[in-house]
């Protein structure tokens, strides 16, 4: 499996500046180039370097950083394209997707900047790279990293992104890390830990107990935490003084990185349970809830500003690391039917805490009983790809027929 790397570049003032000159001149001309691909029919990687490659090379870029420019561009218009496609600048023809297809993409003057091998080498014995510049190849350049990722570094391979944020540069190196075969969970119910995630409880599983459901992952210290933080920026901005705006800048990303941190611990304790037990994980697919989902004003800000595809990917990586199989399913009804009976009703879900069937009269925790479903519906998922895949590996009857007279006709 691949993995992301950053550490931390401890330059000297003059090694500073010269990777500082590098963001800026190779920002500049991406987006120049980008001027001119807007009015282009062909923006692949392979049409931008045949018809602008030597533009670029003008510019006084070396071979490599001049195509990781055109590729850079490149891809940041086929990613402009998706979300054009997929509708998240709204409907063909709006105000709003009008200006965003009319308008050439942008880059920050200090936007990432990828590296690929030959211009970026690493000693990792040494904590030290050797990067390519427009002044010069500068070698020496220290870095500083945990015993961990020191070790994760001997298998690096790929691509490095030269990141610039908070005054600090940092390399972004993916790597390889060998994952082992996810083993098959048992053909139960019980097998698969169904995980469900909302607003109240960011995350409920089937093995948390009902009774504490409204004091972990909830409302208690991560919304209070939550509310805290933004009630104090709405403060600060509200004073608008040069006091409080380097408040503000000091306070930066914090609820950013409150989130991080919740959803690592989140997903480290539904890895680890399901590891320990044997069973997979069974998990919502939640894209594009945030356009499907109508809600209350005090609770858009809370789905607004908590990465669940975060918390998803971080499952998802954690548990491919330990050989967890992960299921995602279609979370629609999973509020509103019965895991007992399969009965599904809206008026099923009394409350949001409080979950009624209409027809055998169960009751129980909403959250805890969604996650029941997901488990149920991960258990499917799971056998019907695995029935497939192993109906695929086997020939069919045609097929085998066609080998058979194959061989016939070589041995005659």
């Amino acid at each position: 499996m691949k993995r992301i790397v950053v550490v931390k570049l401890v330059p000297t003032p003059d090694q500073f500046a010269a990777l500082e000159s590098t963001l800026l001149v190779c920002n500049d001309i991406a987006n120049e180039v980008s001027g001119l691909v807007q009015s282009m029919k062909q923006r692949s990687r392979r049409a931008l370097q045949v018809a602008l490659y030597p533009m670029v090379k003008a510019r006084g870029l070396s071979a490599q950083p001049a195509l990781h420019v055109l590729r850079k561009v490149a891809d940041a218009y086929t990613a402009r394209q998706s979300n054009l496609t997929n509708g998240n600048c709204g409907r063909s023809g709006s105000s709003r997707y009008t200006a965003v297809a009319e308008t050439a993409v942008a880059f920050r003057p200090l936007a990432a900047q990828p590296f690929d091998d030959r211009c970026l080498s690493w000693q990792v014995e040494s904590s030290t790279v050797s990067i390519w510049t427009t002044v010069g190849r500068m070698r020496g350049v220290r870095f500083v990293c945990a015993p961990w990722q020191h070790a994760l570094l001997a298998n690096r391979k790929g691509e490095t992104d030269l990141v610039y944020r908070d005054g600090h540069f940092y390399l972004h190196a993916t790597v390889d890390e060998p994952s082992p075969k996810p083993a098959p969970p048992p053909d139960t119910a019980d097998g698969w830990l169904g995980v469900d995630l909302g607003i109240v409880n960011l995350a409920v599983t089937t093995d948390d107990d009902p009774a504490d459901l409204d004091v972990r992952w909830s409302a208690g210290a991560v919304t209070a935490r939550r509310k805290k933080n933004a009630a104090r920026r709405t403060a600060l901005q509200r004073v608008g003084t040069k006091s409080a705006k380097r408040k503000l800048k000091v306070r930066r990303r914090k609820e950013q990185r409150f989130a991080t941190d919740i959803n690592h611990q989140l997903s480290k304790t539904i890895v680890a349970s399901a590891q320990r037990t044997g069973r997979g994980i069974a998990m919502e697919d939640l894209s594009g809830i945030r356009d499907r989902v109508r809600l209350a004003r005090q609770q858009r800000t809370q789905l607004h500003s908590w990465g669940y595809a975060q918390l998803r990917a971080q499952i998802t990586y954690k548990a491919e690391m330990a050989g967890v199989p992960v299921a995602v399913v279609d979370p629609r009804n999973t509020s509103r039917t019965c895991s007992q009976c399969g009965h599904c009703d809206k008026a099923n879900r009394v409350s949001q805490a409080t979950f009624r069937c209409r027809h055998c009269q169960w009751s129980g925790h909403a959250d805890h009983n969604a996650a029941r479903n997901i488990a149920a519906l991960g258990r499917r998922m799971y056998r019907a790809a695995q029935s497939t895949r192993a109906h695929s590996s086997h020939p069919s009857r045609s097929q085998r027929e066609r080998e058979q007279q194959t061989r016939s006709v070589r041995a005659e």
